[in-house]
């Protein structure tokens, strides 16, 4: 295709999200953050390993494809990226067919990632967890059935950038924790926020810490701008299986 057929089919497939340079044509020049995701990307490119030759990577929640074709051109032996909307899986099937980089895209949602069968080397889970309403079993079905080593993770948080260390226990009666501005918590969001409707959570950065650690993921470095890279590490309690009977402190509450 030449620049002019590009741009009908970008034209064809917009609005969209991911500015990316399909050979010369952008496909979000007027992007209201800029030269979106690019230049976010610029400020954690670090966290990544330059060099992941022979990798395998799975981008959940792909959009147009941004970084899924940026791990392919790190060197990635497989890329897939997954996405629940048919609008932004066709604007990266476009990109795909322009760049020939033979990334893989399929319509697929974080819930389902079990199907796929198999685990990656790389799993990119960015801008997707204040979106669902369930992000903590989102986390679990990563860690259990695809993370083989890394995790990419970002999300939107909100409060001090001060964690406070949880105790391994508490008293039933004692409270003075929860009153901490840097304990680990999610602000639930039961209307809109920036004018969109899918904003359902807006944890501080003590609770996507906690977050990651509970479903098995030890933070290696960051955050940088909300980014962390994260590696599989032992799931805690999962002695008990998902389904045990836990111990109750109801006759205590009673």
């Amino acid at each position: 295709m030449n620049a002019t057929q590009i741009a009908k089919r970008i034209e064809g497939l917009g609005p969209w999200f991911q500015n990316l340079d399909l050979n010369g044509v952008r496909t979000a020049p007027e992007h209201f953050l800029g030269d979106y995701p690019a230049d976010k990307f610029a400020r954690f490119a670090h966290l990544i390993p330059a060099d992941l030759t022979g990798k395998t990577v799975l981008d959940i929640g792909c959009n147009a494809g941004f970084y899924s074709f940026e791990m392919r051109r790190r060197g990635a032996a497989r890329v897939l990226g997954i996405d629940s909307d048919p609008r932004y899986l066709a604007q990266a099937r476009l990109a795909a067919e322009v760049l020939g980089d033979g990334v893989e895209f399929r319509q697929m949602g974080v819930y389902d990632v079990a199907a796929l069968g198999e685990r990656f080397d790389l799993v990119i889970f960015m801008g997707v967890l204040y979106h669902l309403r369930h992000p903590l079993l989102a986390l679990d079905l990563i860690r259990e059935y695809v993370a083989g080593d890394m995790m990419l993770f970002q999300t939107l948080t909100r409060g001090p950038e001060t964690v406070a260390v949880p105790a391994e226990d508490y008293d039933f009666s004692e409270d003075a924790h929860f009153q901490q501005p840097d304990w680990p918590r999610m602000t639930f969001i039961e209307g809109k926020w920036a004018n969109d409707w899918t904003n359902w959570w807006v944890p501080n950065r003590a609770g996507v810490e906690a977050m990651l650690r509970a479903s098995g993921f030890a933070v290696e470095d960051g955050p940088a701008d909300e980014v962390y890279l994260c590696r599989t590490a032992k799931v805690p309690f999962a002695e008990y299986g998902p389904h045990a009977v836990y111990p109750s402190q109801g006759d205590a509450a009673r």
